[in-house]
């Protein structure tokens, strides 16, 4: 398949396959006569791999080790359940942090009692960090 059929079977722009390329996530296509990018079904399955573990948020680094650890099945999987449980715990921390993003946004926006934008307590409350109750 050429490239722009890639990107629609995988929902993926076709500059960002390009770059996936060029960072050796994705491996170099076969080429046509015509000098046009030939990929194949393993080339679609390495992208939806990689897709979706971006769209968890794991990093590029993450999802390299995550793919090497694919490349070699016979390798013992705890690598991957570190790097997982690893991202598991970042993505919990910055739950938490905005948790405590949204309580303060809330109070701020509860002193707002309407008026004039020089009397607003939302725009004092912004130009005066220490106004906030918690650190973020």
């Amino acid at each position: 398949m050429k490239i722009g059929e890639l990107s629609r079977a995988t929902g993926t722009n076709i500059e960002t396959i390009r770059y996936y390329e060029r960072i050796g996530l994705l491996p170099a296509p076969a080429r046509t006569d015509a000098n046009y990018r030939s990929y194949g079904t393993e080339h679609r399955s390495r992208l939806s791999f990689v897709r979706h573990s971006r769209d968890l948020g794991f990093t590029i680094d993450e999802v390299r080790s995550l793919l090497d650890l694919s490349d070699h099945p016979d390798r013992d999987c705890g690598e991957a359940d570190r790097i997982a449980t690893s991202h598991l715990a970042q993505v919990e921390e910055k739950i938490a942090q905005l948790s405590v993003l949204r309580d303060e946004l809330a109070r701020i926006i509860g002193r707002c009692r309407g008026g004039l934008a020089g009397d607003c307590r939302v725009i004092e409350a912004l130009g005066d960090h220490g106004q906030c109750e918690n650190p973020h």
